[in-house]
């Protein structure tokens, strides 16, 4: 080994901790980079090169037949902005669906899936469905394309009755069409694509045709652009002809979106770490230089070169930071796979993993930074004369801080105190050090905090409103955990006999039935699975939050989720028009509810539903039991009134949101490694100081200062500086929390209600406040047992 090298070995290992401190923190800030900017690029990427590579269209429409002919659909093509147009499709309405009798699996002993309801259709034909000309090119997941009039391709279809057949059980032919495969439209033109004559096989059991068209623009790179396009190709239709417009935009949330809702907090992370690692990289190899003159003086007269210096000190930060940044790489990519399965399923991709140059890009830019950042202090040590180095002493200036130790001094404190709060001001530059390094721990913790806080209230969203409940009453012979899917295929209750037992029930202390009414809805986006739920009773105790408008009170009002309203472009006031059994129900929107479901809701009273000649399906109570009333023994209790009813009683089951849970895991994880690294950072800074001025601590001993004085003396001497640190970091933190949390917010398409992002209150502020004072004490614990360990006479020898 050179000369060179066994001076770079032995920096290193002088300064394990040092050392530890760097590799930390650039472990940090390259795992959140990798993850950062390898989700952004996975995600996106191979959406943008399955939407290039199949033509995808920028917005499909669809008319109403009665109201458009072919050619009337088809000269919307001319429209202005429109660069390519393919169409018009005969595509029908939503239709409701079930399992066909061919389908033997059991939900549970006694219930076949057969018969039971299957995701809503919207069925289409084209003159060449594995065609590679036109817009929106198909892709065959599974199986292959229908031939015959009795077949069909659907999106979605439980791999429990493969090969087994979809039944339009809405029509009043009820056609049955064996199911041969899954097939892809990546922006959702349509979820079921049948062979013409297969498609004249629906409108012959009853089905009404429509015309669909699909569309690329000149200008479609945001919502505002594709609403102007829209509305052109309103203009260019008969009146009041189109009923729905499904935009790839919106695809293209539902895809990526839960991925890239991950990239808002974890570039916060990637800057606040990339700080931390400059900050205190410049901290340990100036301290290095510092503390070390004598030894590089040493080094100058053995022969060593300026340059051969400088690259020594930038060598002994670079080699624990290449470890960081291997291991920071290695974990980023591994963290990617759970958080890209899904967007990957998604897309219809193969590999979770993210992009090669992700990997190489991200290590590389922070090795540079980190050697720029270790180079400028080693540059000063090689510049340094040979002769000064030697002969120079380390005691500060006598002047500086004497003003602050006068003041100090008149203050009702025990001496020891005052000493520590005056001797930042001795040396104000490593004071400011040691508050940048606390203030990045506070933003992190106070980020971290809001972000968590926002997590959970978003998690107890799933226990509220239609997931409120202590019990649940459903149709007889339910499995415990299973939701009917609703409808006029699926069990249901009586409602009104239900809801008259449970009133009677002791221990019921409120309740509410709802269910899914298999109605659809006109102008819903094409590929939103949306559903008309209908209600009855009182669901006040629910705690569901609206985030405009009120609840329905009168007949013909509905509120819907916030994920059909940000889809569909609903507002409060607009009207939303549902359908059943061809029986069209036009209801006034009142209020705009916030839930975590992906899919779009409408929501009505029942009693709105029979008054205009629809069927409510209620399929499940949601009960609410008094204080001290078991879960076990009212269901007992339960039994003799819903048994002859066919109901029964079973207990509220509730699942993890899992991205929610990976999100925690990740910020928490993030979180203790900045804190950490802050922490370090501050004991990095008062080992170097505390060294320095070890010959003072001689003195003081000397004069009859105890260890547990030297130890008070020592955290007091960074506890202002955390204390203004916190100060400022707490806010800073909490404007960058509400930033990122919007971001997420959109990323996913939904607006976050104020019971999500409202979460710093007093009881988290005021310990967030201290937070600066307390990693600045952690960090500082350490050194100060140290101090107080140092013998008398070891430290009076030292100069």
């Amino acid at each position: 080994m050179s000369a060179l090298g066994k001076v770079v070995r032995s920096g290193v290992g002088r300064r394990r901790v040092q050392s530890f401190v760097m590799a930390l923190t650039t472990f940090a800030a390259v795992t959140s980079s990798v993850l950062s900017l390898g989700l952004l690029a996975a995600v996106q990427a191979p959406f943008e090169h399955a939407f290039k590579a199949r033509n995808g269209a920028h917005l499909s429409v669809q008319f109403d037949g009665s109201k458009a002919t072919a050619a009337q659909a088809a000269a919307t093509a001319h429209a202005a902005g429109v660069t390519e147009a393919s169409g018009p499709y005969p595509v029908t309405a939503v239709l409701n669906t079930t399992f066909g009798t061919d389908c033997t699996w059991n939900i549970a002993p006694g219930m076949p899936l057969a018969g039971r309801a299957n995701e809503p259709v919207i069925a289409v034909t084209r003159p060449d469905l594995a065609g590679r000309s036109g817009l929106d090119q198909l892709a065959l997941a599974q199986g292959r394309w229908p031939t015959s009039a009795n077949e069909i391709v659907l999106f979605s279809w439980d791999h429990h009755c493969a090969g087994g057949s979809v039944v339009f059980d809405s029509l009043p032919g009820k056609p049955s069409f064996k199911v041969v495969g899954q097939v892809n439209s990546l922006t959702n033109t349509a979820t079921g694509f049948l062979t013409a004559d297969g498609f004249a096989r629906l409108t012959a059991a009853g089905a009404k045709t429509d015309q669909q068209m699909l569309y690329r623009f000149a200008k479609s790179g945001t919502e505002a652009d594709l609403a102007t396009d829209k509305q052109a190709i309103t203009a260019a239709a008969p009146a009041g002809s189109v009923e729905s417009g499904q935009s790839y935009l919106a695809v293209e949330k539902q895809a990526v979106g839960s991925a890239k809702s991950f990239v808002p907090f974890l570039v916060v992370f990637g800057i606040l770490g990339l700080f931390l690692s400059v900050l205190i990289i410049a901290i340990v190899v100036s301290g290095a230089v510092v503390s070390g003159i004598r030894r590089i003086g040493i080094l100058k007269s053995l022969g060593f070169t300026p340059w051969q210096v400088a690259r020594a000190y930038a060598a002994q930060a670079l080699i624990p930071a290449t470890i960081g940044v291997v291991g920071g790489t290695l974990v980023g990519n591994l963290l990617a796979v759970p958080v890209l399965g899904e967007a990957s399923k998604d897309l219809g991709a193969a590999d979770a993993g993210l992009p090669v140059w992700v990997s190489l890009v991200v290590p590389i830019g922070t090795l540079v930074i980190v050697g720029v950042t270790a180079l400028i202090p080693a540059l000063r040590a090689g510049r340094m004369p040979a002769v000064q180095t030697l002969v120079v002493g380390r005691a500060p200036k006598a002047k500086r801080g004497q003003g602050a130790q006068r003041l100090a001094s008149r203050l009702p404190l025990p001496r020891p105190m005052s000493l520590g709060l005056a001797q930042p001001f001795a040396k104000p530059a490593r004071a400011a050090l040691v508050g940048a390094a606390v203030l990045f721990g506070v933003v992190s913790v106070t980020f971290a905090m809001g972000l968590e806080t926002a997590f959970t209230k978003y998690t107890d969203t799933d226990t509220t409103g239609f997931n409120a409940a202590s019990m649940l009453v459903v149709p007889a012979g339910t499995p415990d955990g299973f939701h009917s899917p609703g409808g006029p295929a699926s069990p249901h209750l009586d409602s009104t006999g239900v809801a008259a037992a449970l009133a009677s029930i002791p221990g019921t202390k409120a309740a509410f039935g709802w269910g899914n009414s298999g109605a659809t809805v006109i102008g819903a986006p094409t590929g939103d699975y949306t559903v008309v739920d209908t209600t009855t009773g009182d669901l006040s105790w629910t705690n569901l939050g609206l985030l405009n408008g009120r609840w329905y009170q009168n007949p013909g009002e509905a509120v819907i989720n916030d994920s059909l309203a940000s889809a569909a472009g609903m507002h409060v006031g607009d009207t939303v028009t549902v359908t059943q059994d061809d029986k069209r129900l036009p209801l006034r929107i009142v209020g705009i509810d916030f839930d975590a479901s992906s899919n779009g809701v409408v929501m009505t009273d029942s009693a709105t539903f029979t008054a205009a000649g629809l069927t409510p399906y209620i399929t499940r109570f949601n009960v609410k039991l008094a204080d001290n009333v078991s879960g076990p023994d009212w269901s007992a209790s339960a039994a003799p009134a819903l048994t002859p009813l066919h109901a029964e009683a079973t207990p509220n089951i509730t699942y993890d949101n899992e991205t929610v849970l990976i999100m925690s895991a990740l910020v928490a994880t993030l979180t203790l490694m900045m804190i950490a690294v802050a922490a370090l950072g501050v004991l990095n800074t008062v080992v170097q100081d505390t060294r320095e001025r070890i010959h003072d601590l001689g003195i003081f001993k000397a004069l009859g200062m105890t260890p547990k004085q030297t130890i008070a003396m020592v955290l007091t001497s960074v506890s202002l500086t955390g204390l203004v640190a916190g100060l400022i970091g707490v806010p800073i933190g909490m404007a960058v929390e509400k930033v990122t949390l919007s971001q997420m917010g959109s990323a996913i398409g939904r607006n976050l209600p104020p019971s999500v992002t409202h979460v710093y209150t007093a009881g988290l502020l005021l310990p967030l406040l201290a937070g600066g004072i307390a990693i600045a004490l952690l960090g500082a614990l350490l050194p100060a047992g140290w101090a107080a360990r140092s013998r008398t006479a070891t430290a009076l020898r030292t100069e």
